[in-house]
């Protein structure tokens, strides 16, 4: 764990590196779900780390309270704990309006690239749940920088709120990967299509499916939403878009 000086204070952030191999190794902006920084969070950094990258996830929910303070206390395991753990996260995903996230944003690009070994070349970003809106803010507001963009189970991406996430696609460059959950209540098939249009208006490379039968949070294996075949289809997704556009 690393702590970095964000716009309105410090915020704590898990970084991962490589297990083996010399670098630099290309950065990736990882973003947590609703439920925060966790063991689960930091296993997935850093089998994404092994790929041959640095990768960093950073609490983005720093003006609420410490990794620690924000933690919910509660199994994730059981559909009940999950449920009560989303009531305690909803407000503060609510508070986390666009215009902070696109200050938090720069902070987090700052500090990932002063990372010892972090390579000066093209990054990638990634984002589950609410996170995934934020990896897309990401790419669309740095797009000299972001050249691939993942989004798993992601909600909200493409609303008929004036900042949606889908409206700035025609500023970025990235190649894109959405894997969205099945009857996904904030992301539902009509708001898959909207993406899906956004994207293809914009040119953009990018893949767009739902994984069928996966639940919302299904990468997650600490919580009763964890469906494997489709956790590890996105890492399989994942790994082909970084590797694809970040080691050329």
């Amino acid at each position: 764990m690393i702590e970095i000086t964000a716009p309105d204070g410090l915020a704590e952030a898990v970084l991962a590196r490589p297990s083996t191999g010399e670098g630099p190794f290309p950065g990736i902006l990882f973003y947590m779900d609703a439920f925060g920084l966790r063991p689960r969070i930091e296993e997935m950094a850093q089998r994404i780390a092994d790929w041959g990258y640095i990768v960093m996830a950073p609490n983005v929910f720093y003006r609420e309270g410490t990794v620690a303070q924000l933690d919910p206390g509660i199994d994730l395991t059981s559909e009940a704990g999950r449920k009560t753990a989303g009531q305690l996260a909803f407000p503060r995903i609510g508070r986390l309006t666009a215009g902070l996230a696109l200050r938090d944003i720069d902070a987090w690009l700052s500090a990932l690239n002063a990372v010892d070994g972090v390579s000066p070349g093209p990054m990638g970003t990634t984002g589950y749940c609410m996170g995934a809106r934020l990896a897309v803010r990401t790419a669309t507001a740095h797009p000299e920088r972001i050249a691939a963009c993942g989004g798993f189970h992601g909600g909200g991406l493409a609303t008929d709120d004036p900042d949606s996430p889908h409206l700035g696609l025609a500023h970025a460059k990235a190649r894109f990967v959405f894997g969205h959950a099945d009857h996904d209540r904030s992301m539902d098939r009509d708001a898959v299509a909207r993406l899906g249009k956004a994207l293809a208006a914009a040119g953009l490379p990018a893949s767009n499916e739902i994984y069928l039968g996966a639940a919302h949070g299904y990468t997650m294996a600490d919580s009763a939403a964890y469906n494997d075949a489709a956790t590890e289809r996105h890492f399989s997704e994942l790994r082909e878009l970084f590797d694809s556009t970040l080691k050329r």
